[in-house]
């Protein structure tokens, strides 16, 4: 018979690697915590473990807000019993919550409330938890306000998406394009030839600006992000932006069988179609420099300009430079063993190339952006890709004005891959810009040359 609870389901974050450094005391400690801490406070907030799951367990709650509460206090008390341990070797769980129907089988509970619980732990910072949609409204204002919207997730096995929101012991910083305007933008969904499913969106009015794939993506999260909301917000305010989550990532599949160049250009071309763009402006950034210079090379009936940012036209693997080689396996590995880890060595290595002059709080942000956009393999395969892109006889092609911008003390893409970009454009401006970031800040001179530089082109090419 089936009933209506609220699951909870939990993991330690990083387990297998914690073992493999300490079994047997990890193994105790778990168990210690398991006796003294977790199944005493479930009991005691009127739920009960239905089953262990080896690093983790599932509970069943007949209240909502109590499951919640309970979660939160399990938390707040797990990270005062470990945190006189070195970082690295703290037990710290995930955990996810949902409401809704359940069937009981023996022992256990199955169905689409258990399943939308696990995926909401996988998305959970480790010492924190996620909850649905579905939750959050049944909580009372106040406790709302301790969580942060994750935006609108995608979840595996379930076709709808899913509205998510996150309570850390440190809050995260906010962001609100256009406050009551922020639920504007429009998602919608097409299909890419190889029948794949691809995320789009659309904000503002003006010109139009079609955003090329870039690294990862996430239409709903990055708009809310104070990491990449204040530049796409910038942008809409004075333009139509159109933009979309490339394959394996954000909302658009996450399976699929070919993550490649064609692959990215093939799906550029199926969201052009599917929101009936005519002539734009195409914004690349990144590994999208060299995405738009294909795009622009084989479409340029519909490519009005291009804006460039902090890109290249080969990839690492392309430049015959053994160093930069070098860096791309270390980074790959680095993202198929941390990403979205706890672990700080990680983020030292990779958000440091991404955005060095960034606060401790937007690099926490960009540390989460890894963990809900993509999973590890496919941001590996992703990696992979734009390595072996080189579109440098494409870009001698190009017949649209363009406006490439590069970062002096870029520590991703070296400053002289962009020059060599600008130099093979036969209609292009090069303009440097201060500092090191890779990825653009709000509050930074770089970021405001950008954006007013970006408007005044777009303007005299599309205007």
């Amino acid at each position: 018979m089936r009933r209506l609870s609220a699951i909870l389901i939990a993991d330690i974050e990083g387990f297998s690697s914690l073992v493999e450094t300490d079994e047997d005391a990890v193994l105790n400690r778990q168990q210690g915590l398991r006796d003294l801490v977790i199944d005493p406070a479930i009991s005691d907030a009127g739920g009960q473990v239905v089953k262990s799951t080896g690093d983790g367990f599932l509970a069943e709650f007949a209240s909502v807000r109590a499951a919640i509460e309970c979660a939160i206090a399990l938390q707040q008390a797990l990270a005062e019993t470990e945190t006189a341990r070195p970082e690295t070797t703290r037990l710290r769980y995930r955990m996810g919550l949902h409401a809704g129907d359940v069937t009981p089988q023996g022992d256990d509970l199955m169905g689409d409330t258990v399943n939308l619980a696990a995926r909401l732990e996988s998305l959970s910072a480790a010492g924190g938890l996620c909850i649905s949609d579905a939750a959050w409204q049944m909580l009372p204002p106040g406790l709302q306000d301790g969580f942060s919207d994750l935006g609108i997730q995608r979840v595996h096995n379930l076709a709808r998406p899913v509205r998510v929101w996150q309570w850390r012991a440190e809050p995260q910083q906010a962001f609100s394009p256009f406050d009551d305007e922020a639920q504007a933008q429009k998602i919608g969904f097409c299909a890419a030839p190889d029948g794949v499913m691809l995320a789009h969106a659309e904000i503002g009015s003006g010109p139009t600006v079609f955003k090329a794939p870039n690294w990862i993506n996430h239409l709903d999260y990055d708009w809310r992000s104070p990491i990449a909301g204040p530049g796409l917000a910038r942008i809409a305010r004075h333009h139509r932006l159109v933009r979309f989550d490339q394959r394996g990532n954000g909302l658009s599949d996450w399976d699929v069988d070919e993550l490649s160049e064609d692959s990215m250009i093939s799906d550029m071309d199926a969201v052009v179609q599917a929101t009936g763009l005519a002539s734009f402006a195409l914004f690349g950034q990144s590994q999208g420099c060299a995405f738009s210079i294909r795009y622009a090379a084989e479409n340029p009936d519909k490519v009005a300009c291009l804006v460039l940012l902090g890109g290249y036209a080969r990839g690492a693997l392309c430049r015959g430079a053994p160093e930069q080689a070098a860096l791309h396996q270390a980074t790959n590995t680095l993202i198929r063993e941390g990403w979205g880890s706890a672990n700080p060595a990680y983020r030292n290595v990779f958000t440091e190339s991404m955005i060095p002059e960034a606060s401790p709080q937007q690099k926490a942000q960009w540390d989460e952006r890894q963990r809900v956009t993509t999973s590890p393999a496919n941001a590996a395969r992703i990696n992979d890709m734009n390595a072996h892109v080189d579109v440098s006889a494409l870009a001698r092609k190009v017949t649209a004005p363009a406006l490439v911008f590069h970062a002096e003390g870029d520590r991703r893409i070296p400053l002289d891959e962009g020059r060599r970009m600008a130099a093979l454009l036969p209609n292009s401006e090069f303009i440097a810009l201060p500092g090191s970031n890779h990825i653009l800040i709000e509050g930074t001179e770089a970021f405001d040359i950008f954006h007013e530089q970006f408007r005044l082109f777009v303007a005299r090419h599309l205007g």
